[in-house]
């Protein structure tokens, strides 16, 4: 019998072929079902994501919508009724008319503003605080209201005396709070040096989800961090307790963006004319 060749695989060279090659086949069946499972579970990911993103528009615009709509046919139940017939285009209209509650409340409240300005005016306008004022009990739910009422009209209007935006440490140590800052503190509480500090702050610390509710403080100055951010942008902080928070990121590349376009036009103002 003749030995084998060299190039002869032989039985050990052949199993080991075999080995070789269902371990490639077993790798490849793993890699296959990995990268199957990958595939899933990223397509799984983008579904929830579209499903959230769909979530994050379409909810807020919903609710906006629905509280406005509820809020109209509130104001035009109550007004409509008080119209005469002629007046109220539901008698004759195959349909009802949304919205036409809030537009005469609109209009008689600014006639109503318009004339409390004048003489006349501010005289009824008297008249009728003294009466509630005196009223018992009605007296105490009349100015918790109008109290309310002027804070959410001073800290929202145009003319707010709001000037900053700060932190203060309150309720205790390194626990801060946000405050707007209305002013320096003058007066007799200036003239007091209450603590022995003379440079004060007068700064109002709300409590959250109810703007008008809130803590006014007479804090050193040099106790108050100020911060670069908007009343508009802090007053979301407080009204959703602290759940939105500006974005920092996208307000520096709006600042980059308006400093490079301002730099543009100033120097093609300062370019000589051809």
């Amino acid at each position: 019998m003749a030995p084998p060749s060299a190039h002869d695989p032989g039985p050990r060279s052949s199993l080991g072929a075999d080995a070789k090659t269902d371990a490639q086949l077993t790798a490849g069946l793993k890699r296959l079902v990995s990268d199957d499972g990958k595939t899933g579970w990223r397509l799984g990911s983008r579904i929830r994501n579209a499903f959230l993103t769909g979530l994050v528009i379409v909810g807020p615009v919903t609710i906006t919508l629905w509280i406005m709509w509820g809020v109209i046919h509130w104001i035009d139940a109550w007004i409509k009724p008080l119209l005469p017939t002629t007046f109220n285009p539901d008698t004759y209209l195959p349909f009802p008319l949304p919205g036409l509650g809030l537009v005469i409340a609109i209009v008689g409240l600014t006639l109503i503003g318009a004339l409390a300005a004048n003489l006349l005016g501010r005289t009824l306008v008297s008249s009728g605080e003294l009466m509630m004022s005196r009223t018992p009990i009605v007296r105490n739910v009349y100015g918790a209201l109008k109290q309310i009422f002027e804070s959410v009209i001073s800290t929202t209007g145009p003319n707010s005396s709001f000037q900053k935006v700060g932190m203060i440490e309150f309720p205790s140590k390194e626990i801060w709070s946000l405050v707007f800052v209305t002013g320096e503190t003058t007066g007799e509480i200036k003239d007091a040096k209450p603590g022995g500090a003379e440079d004060l702050l007068t700064v109002f610390m709300p409590t959250g989800i109810v703007p008008p509710t809130g803590f006014i403080c007479f804090v050193p100055r040099a106790n108050v961090v100020f911060l670069s951010m908007t009343v508009e942008e802090a007053a979301k902080i407080v009204l959703s307790g602290g759940i939105v928070m500006p974005d920092v990121a996208e307000k520096m590349k709006r600042l980059a963006a308006a400093e490079k376009k301002a730099s543009r036009f100033r120097l093609g103002g300062d370019e000589p004319a051809a």
